[in-house]
């Protein structure tokens, strides 16, 4: 039976695992050692080359879920699309990049590509029409994310993969927000996918790491910076991961089933000023979502009216974690101004739309009346 005809579910359980065939265990065996044989073998492992039994295979996983020929898997999320850049662009090279962006990736933008001589734009927004404007003779790359951190907007991927292929530049994304379960960027023409894969591939918080999907010929190209900066991941790590993928279609699924449910009420509570979920019908980008996603995500902002502390609205509740990530089983929220955006300055976080009331919530599998009662308790306390 092909890959393709593989339901998502079967994929996350069986795609990827390693058989065991000497004791017969339904769980892959770990492969902890970090020296192998290289006389007569057809692979000469290494774990900084990326391709020990568990890596390799984990790879596997990931590349059948974003239907791709190849993947890797990477010690961050910040390693693997910093990797994916530096093996596209080089001294002279120009990127066009989305203004809607995680700002870990801005701030590596800005702070490294100097150093290397790589030029770069960001877009005005996040219309095809802006991409097309920022192109110059010498892009080599767009890159793209949506749904987008932290302010859910929407971008038109089909779109971008055309303007890429019409003007000979690669395109790429992160689909970390959505997951791979809400969508898959591949099917749409965009060249490559990453995701950190700290978020739902792990969906436990309790693990770091990254991930890259493409064509063969592109994963081997990143393969080859890769090997040389070091990013892979322990085997150790590997496993978790892969133990936690299994469950990666439940798990989102009914985490975005809550969230959907969560931005209808808070778009309703008369604290609340605004909402941003590309499943409402009052997102701006709604229609595009729903053509290019399977499911709206997990992932949801609003905004605190202006009377209220959003500190302390967060200090106050009791199930729902404060917390720097996102994407776990369990609902966590944060302030991006500061965290996921602090190293932006003020007027940069003013340009996107990034208010001091904003708060991102990442909707877990907890029960949703038991969210709402913790969400209207702290509110009665500020």
């Amino acid at each position: 039976m092909s890959k393709s005809e593989l339901g998502l579910n079967t994929i996350c359980t069986h795609v990827g695992e390693i058989r065991d065939e000497q004791f017969k265990g339904s769980v892959s065996p770990i492969y902890l050692s970090s020296s192998y044989e290289f006389f007569d073998v057809d692979v000469k492992r290494y774990p900084r080359y990326f391709n020990t039994p568990n890596q390799e295979y984990l790879s596997k996983k990931v590349a059948a879920l974003e239907h791709t020929e190849s993947a890797m898997i990477f010690g961050s999320g910040m390693a693997a699309i910093s990797t994916m850049f530096l093996a596209f662009l080089q001294k002279g090279d120009h990127l066009v990049v989305q203004n809607t962006l995680y700002g870990g990736t801005v701030n590596f933008i800005k702070e490294e590509f100097p150093k290397y001589g790589i030029e770069y734009t960001f877009t005005n927004g996040y219309k095809v029409e802006d991409f097309e404007a920022a192109i110059q003779k010498n892009t080599k790359l767009i890159h793209i994310e949506t749904p987008s951190n932290p302010l859910l907007t929407i971008t038109d991927i089909e779109a971008i993969a055309k303007l890429g292929k019409t003007n000979n530049i690669l395109t790429s994304i992160d689909n970390t927000f959505a997951s791979s379960v809400n969508q898959n960027p591949i099917d749409f023409g965009v060249d490559m996918v990453m995701h950190s894969a700290t978020k739902y591939f792990g969906g436990h918080s309790d693990i770091c790491a990254g991930a890259v999907a493409s064509s063969a010929e592109h994963i081997e190209r990143i393969w080859n910076v890769g090997k040389n900066l070091g990013g892979s991941l322990s085997d150790m790590t590997v496993w978790m991961l892969e133990r936690s993928m299994k469950t990666l279609g439940l798990r989102v699924k009914a985490q975005t089933k809550n969230a959907m449910k969560m931005a209808k009420w808070l778009n309703k509570h008369p604290k609340v000023s605004k909402v941003y979920y590309p499943g409402l019908k009052s997102h701006p980008e709604h229609k595009l979502a729903k053509s290019q996603m399977k499911g709206f995500g997990a992932m949801l902002s609003f905004e605190l009216t202006d009377d209220l502390d959003s500190k302390r609205f967060q200090e106050e509740l009791k199930l729902i974690k404060s917390s720097m990530s996102l994407a776990g089983i369990e609902s966590t929220m944060l302030s991006p101004h500061l965290t996921s955006h602090a190293l932006l300055s003020q007027d940069e976080r003013d340009r996107v739309g990034i208010s001091d009331q904003l708060i991102r919530f990442s909707v877990g599998i907890e029960e949703v009346k038991d969210l709402k009662r913790d969400i209207n308790n702290a509110l009665d306390k500020i």
